[in-house]
C-alpha cells in the first residue's frame, strides 16, 4: 500500500479545520478546496474574476508544495453559489491552464465556507 503524505505550503492559506491543505498517494497530489483567501487570511471577494484568481493561486501552491506543476493538473472541480459567474470563472480557468486542458466539473452549491462565492479544487499527477 503505497503511503500517504501531507502537503504544506505558506504560499496558500493554512487548513481552518482538522484537513491538510493536500495530500500526495503515489504519483496523485489531491487537494483541499480552496477559496479566495490570501495566504495571510484577506478574503478577496469583491470581484469574481479576482475571487478566480486567487483561488488558482492557491490551488497551484498546494500542487507545486506536492511536487507537481500547473501542466500535471488532470482534474478540476469548481464550486460556485452563483452560476452566473460560470463565464467569468471560465475565463481565469482557461487563461491559468494550457491545452490539453484537465477534466472539470462545476457545480452551483448554496454556500460555501466563509460566505465566498467560489472553491476550486484539483487532482493531479506527479512528473506528468
Amino acid at each position: 500500500m503505497t503511503a500517504k503524505r501531507a502537503v504544506a505550503t505558506d504560499r496558500a492559506p493554512g487548513a481552518i479545520g482538522p484537513y491538510s491543505q493536500g495530500s500526495v498517494a503515489g504519483d496523485l497530489i489531491f487537494t483541499s478546496g480552496q477559496i479566495p483567501m490570501t495566504p495571510a487570511g484577506e478574503l478577496v471577494t469583491a470581484d469574481i474574476g479576482a475571487a478566480t484568481r486567487q483561488c488558482l493561486e492557491n490551488l497551484m501552491a498546494v500542487v507545486v508544495a506536492g511536487g507537481g506543476s500547473p501542466s500535471d493538473v488532470l482534474k478540476v472541480t469548481i464550486f460556485l453559489t452563483d452560476m452566473a459567474d460560470f463565464d467569468a470563472v471560465n475565463a481565469e480557468y482557461e487563461a491559468a491552464f494550457a491545452s490539453p486542458y484537465p477534466a472539470r466539473s462545476c457545480v452551483e452549491v448554496a454556500a460555501l465556507p466563509k460566505g465566498v462565492p467560489i472553491e476550486i479544487e484539483a487532482i493531479a499527477r506527479i512528473g506528468s
